[in-house]
């Protein structure tokens, strides 16, 4: 941010004021990053397990993210009784508008048969699974696979402190879930009873339109300024580590795109590098190969009609061009065709590529695409 000139200075020595009629613009403040309803469910779970088995919450507590971050948090609920543990944590979504920003997120942990392992539990206001093609299975609570691996981790790692079996209930709660969840796209997705527990970093950056498409651009003018001829736009970390291994560019030619493939795509249209890599979801690219230059959840639909259309006629009948225009989600239709050793990655690659380049118009970039699956593993690259 910039510093407010002196104002007992002479005009000639204020910053940006120099041989210009035009006042200095005002810089923003930088947004604040959040934690994700992952991380403190996680850092719930390490508290109340750690009552359970000693009488004491800690608070605050501090987790590891998968990053390698350790945040610390205050807890603003806790319960002790017999044979269970909860513990509760107000999410702090920093300046994302992020509707569980304030809401509570409660984990209660209770001990259970020898054997029996690590088993998750939908709470108050925590929803479940009830369609197809989520990234966990229909009849699961609505707790996504990063968020399990944290608590998984915490849950091992304090057994094993204590010498403990890691055989525990984790039953994650946000009260008012059910009516905040209404806002989100939780119920068209199956998703019954409350809010998903997400998260892949534990981090929730925050969400500024603007902010997020200018410093796109400061990373396309950094990359050029340095004579990179090689930059790329990930809609993800997960997809960004993936192409990194192809790759192996320098941190400077790694421009955070997000859902803004079209602020990427336009800025290079006028300020060209001579290569550019889109690496993404699946779901994600699909949205970019239907011509979407916005690929956020709240902006743009996956269209099953055009999944449809796109099956090559050899492997297409009527009843799987039903089954896939009443699909879910783009990660059913993926996981239907591949049952079917229908591959469908490498032409929304294809498709995708040749939309970027419609935006690109004329410029001077070639465009290369890597479609990820949410493990990292690649599913398709074109050309």
């Amino acid at each position: 941010m910039t510093e407010k000139p002196d104002e007992s200075k002479p005009d000639a020595f204020k910053p940006d004021t120099i041989e210009s009629d035009t006042a200095p613009v005002p810089q923003p403040a930088p947004l604040r990053r959040g934690w994700t309803t992952g991380a403190c469910a996680t850092a719930a779970t390490k508290s109340a397990l750690t009552a359970l088995i000693t009488g004491t919450f800690p608070d605050p507590v501090t987790i590891t993210l998968p990053k390698g971050q350790q945040p610390a948090f205050s807890l603003t609920y806790e319960s002790l009784g017999d044979g269970y543990a909860s513990a509760g944590i107000v999410k702090d979504a920093g300046d994302d508008p992020d509707v569980t920003h304030g809401a509570t997120i409660i984990s209660t942990v209770q001990p259970l048969a020898p054997g029996s392992g690590i088993r998750f539990a939908a709470g108050d206001g925590v929803g479940m699974v009830t369609l197809a093609g989520l990234p966990v299975g229909v009849g699961e609570p609505a707790i996504n696979p990063v968020p399990r691996t944290m608590m998984e981790d915490v849950v091992n790692e304090i057994c094993s402190e204590y010498g403990l079996p890691a055989d525990v209930e984790i039953t994650i709660s946000i009260p008012g879930g059910d009516a905040i969840a209404l806002k989100t796209w939780n119920p068209r997705l199956g998703i019954v009873g409350g809010l998903s527990v997400l998260g892949t970093t534990g981090i929730v950056q925050p969400f500024s339109c603007s902010a997020w498409i200018h410093s796109i651009h400061r990373g396309i003018d950094v990359a050029r300024a340095a004579g990179l001829n090689h930059v790329l736009g990930a809609t993800g970390s997960t997809s960004e580590t993936a192409a990194q291994k192809i790759y192996n560019l320098p941190d400077i030619a790694l421009l955070d795109m997000g859902d803004f493939a079209g602020g990427l795509l336009k800025y290079l249209r006028r300020h060209p590098v001579e290569r550019l890599t889109i690496a993404g979801g699946f779901a994600k690219l699909v949205k970019l190969a239907q011509g979407a230059m916005d690929l956020h959840s709240s902006r743009s639909q996956v269209d099953m009609n055009f999944l449809a259309d796109i099956i090559p006629a050899a492997d297409m009948n009527s009843a799987l061009k039903q089954r896939i225009q009443s699909a879910n989600t783009a990660l059913e239709v993926l996981q239907m065709t591949q049952e079917l050793n229908i591959d469908i990655a490498p032409i929304i690659a294809r498709m995708a590529c040749e939309a970027a380049k419609g935006t690109l118009r004329d410029a001077e970039v070639s465009v290369d695409i890597i479609v990820v699956d949410r493990k990292g593993n690649i599913l398709a690259r074109y050309p």
